[in-house]
């Protein structure tokens, strides 16, 4: 009976130490979270339409920082489709960084081509910089009212 008790005790007491720690944040990024949404106004380059249809024109997505650099994209809207993104800034500390964001980055943008949005995965070994990337467009899409 004794050790029902001391099981139920000890079961009781490791749930309650569980819920209480808070989720971790994405390792990709760094920085405070607050921060990185905040990022200058976005910079159309076409005239707002009326309804409910989004602005054409091109809108700059928050820079993100990531362990390896900066990443921000630029996303150019057309009939409420995403239609290019150029990347402004990439990590290029060293040749491995610049090496990486050469062969991640046209992926990434052809990938977000094909769908017309910021819901892509990844790319393999380019964990950080996909996640800078999909982070930066996501938040030119949202300006742009995709």
């Amino acid at each position: 009976m004794r050790r029902a008790v001391l099981t139920a005790a000890s079961t009781s007491a490791l749930v309650v130490l569980l819920l209480s720690l808070k989720p971790h944040q994405p390792a990709a990024l760094t920085g405070d979270p607050a921060q990185a949404g905040a990022a200058p106004a976005p910079t159309p380059s076409g005239h707002p339409s009326q309804g409910s249809h989004p602005a054409d024109g091109t809108y700059t997505g928050a820079p993100i920082s990531t362990r390896y650099g900066t990443v921000q994209v630029a996303a150019t809207v057309s009939r409420g489709r995403l239609t290019a993104v150029k990347v402004l800034h990439a990590p290029s500390g060293n040749g491995r960084d610049r090496e990486i964001a050469a062969f991640a980055l046209p992926r990434l943008t052809q990938e977000a081509l094909s769908v017309h949005s910021a819901h892509i995965d990844a790319v393999s070994g380019a964990s950080y910089t996909s996640a800078g990337y999909i982070r930066s467009l996501q938040s030119a899409l949202d300006r742009a009212g995709v």
